[in-house]
């Protein structure tokens, strides 16, 4: 299996080299160079499986150069209830006829990120010692993604990570999750901005080949290949758990705002797995609404991004909505990079609503969407408490809220959960009058003692403290 840029760059990589690389040279994203079938056959032999096992079974198509054997150590150190709190590690919970939750918040830090970051630091560690390599990582969060990493990349030999987050834009628990790690290897980074600018300049960094090169930086968030791939093995394991129980058509709806969630499951889709239809789910940054409604894609100013109560999808420009447009026009890569390079840029975005193929996107690759508002999910919150006794967080009721509005009788919807409620305790109160339990482990947390650097926006002043880390 090898691995090519949505803009063109002429290199075909193996998996192990995009791990540690992130972005293409080319400012694009990688995408393997066909997706590998699963048929039928093969996915009533995976029905068996533990999730450990699934993982192994679906990573190993798209990964030739690790060792099968180590591969499939890797999948079992990583996918275990010491970790996940319970033997199923991504159980669904049946809401009523038709709905039901997949549960992905049970891991370190209670947010369906660890699902994957947990595997991404396994791999980086094995693949750095195999090198004996350092890396650097350079990441931007909306709140779970920086935490899921940290968690998973703490005390990892040869790994540093920069973790940039909007200041002041994410939940108490979120600050305090990041905040409070002492870790030698983890340093947060605070910009007065939005998460859109944390973005920025971790593209713009990681755009300067030569810094990159001369500091080893590599990425974590979802423009990294291997974390979106560990994430296309919950769709397959939410499909054969629902199969069994309903015969009906499957879909899922996704709280989406980066389009890294939803875009594991396009993946999985087009590798065979009969999902009827993937539901974008979004808050009132609804960049990723009028995208797939209208075809066109405007990114929203910083002063138009909004901050709400599901602020992890407080985002305006969706990084990886760059591989499934690769997809939808034809795997055309310089289509894309006029797109994505060009247009966008130039522009702040671009606009194919005439072109033919977004026409045929719905049927095609079967995406929806719907977004939420504030007064959604706190009545969802409170609906879905009331009758089913389940307390959920506010961007998983954004995605109860749209998985309602595109239920039909002759399919089943998969909500997939983001986090559990304590992350977001405020707006779980306003709904409730109450606050969420709290784990044991957790008690405390607010309270510690927090290491943190504010820093401008500005990528020239991120790379002045990555070298003076680095070269500490």
């Amino acid at each position: 299996m090898h691995y090519i840029s949505t803009r063109g760059h002429s290199g075909r990589k193996q998996f192990c080299e995009i791990l540690l690389e992130g972005l293409a040279q080319d400012g694009g994203l990688y995408v393997p160079e066909s997706y590998p079938r699963v048929d039928r056959a093969t996915l009533d032999a995976w029905r068996s499986l533990p999730y450990r096992s699934l993982a192994w079974e679906v990573l190993s198509l798209y990964v030739s150069d690790i060792p099968p054997a180590d591969l499939k150590a890797i999948c079992e150190k990583t996918y275990t209830p010491a970790i996940f709190g319970k033997p199923d590690i991504a159980p669904l919970r049946k809401l009523e006829r038709g709905l039901y939750l997949q549960e992905l918040s049970n891991g370190p830090t209670l947010a369906f990120k660890d699902m994957a970051m947990q595997l991404l630091g396994n791999l980086l560690e094995y693949e750095l010692a195999r090198r004996h390599q350092e890396l650097n990582i350079l990441g931007a969060t909306s709140g779970d993604t920086g935490s899921a990493a940290e968690y998973a990349m703490r005390g990892k030999k040869g790994v540093r990570v920069f973790m940039l987050s909007p200041r002041g834009r994410m939940s108490a628990f979120q600050q305090a999750q990041m905040f409070s790690l002492q870790d030698h290897n983890i340093h947060n980074i605070a910009i007065d901005g939005v998460f859109d600018d944390c973005q920025d300049i971790v593209k713009r960094v990681s755009g300067d080949l030569e810094f990159k090169r001369r500091y080893k930086l590599g990425a974590v968030n979802s423009i990294n290949w291997a974390r979106l791939l560990a994430q296309v093995v919950y769709y397959f394991s939410g499909y054969l758990q629902a199969s069994e129980r309903e015969p009906a058509d499957l879909s899922f709806t996704v709280p989406s705002g980066n389009f890294g969630n939803i875009c594991a499951g396009h993946v999985a889709r087009m590798m065979g797995l009969p999902i009827c239809r993937l539901v974008v789910a979004t808050n009132e940054n609804d960049v990723l609404d009028e995208f797939l409604r209208t075809g066109v894609y405007r990114v929203r100013s910083r002063a138009d991004t909004l901050a709400t109560s599901s602020p992890s999808m407080d985002i305006s420009k969706a990084s990886n909505l760059e591989r499934f447009v690769f997809d939808l026009v034809g795997r055309d890569a310089a289509r894309t990079k006029a797109l994505f390079d060009g247009q966008l840029g130039e522009r702040g975005g671009f606009d194919l609503s005439g072109d033919p193929r977004f026409a045929e996107a719905a049927a095609s690759f079967g995406f929806r969407s719907g977004k939420s508002s504030h007064a959604d999910r706190l009545a969802t919150i409170r609906d879905t408490w009331e009758r089913y006794h389940t307390v959920i967080d506010p961007h998983t009721a954004d995605g109860v809220t749209v998985a309602r509005a595109h239920t039909s009788p002759r399919e089943a919807m998969i909500v997939l959960e983001t986090a559990l409620p304590i992350k977001f305790a405020a707006t779980i109160k306003e709904a409730l009058g109450r606050e969420p339990d709290l784990p044991d482990r957790f008690k405390g947390l607010e309270e510690l003692p927090r290491r943190v650097k504010v820093l401008p926006p500005d990528a020239q002043a991120v790379k002045n403290y990555i070298a003076e880390i680095a070269t500490s």
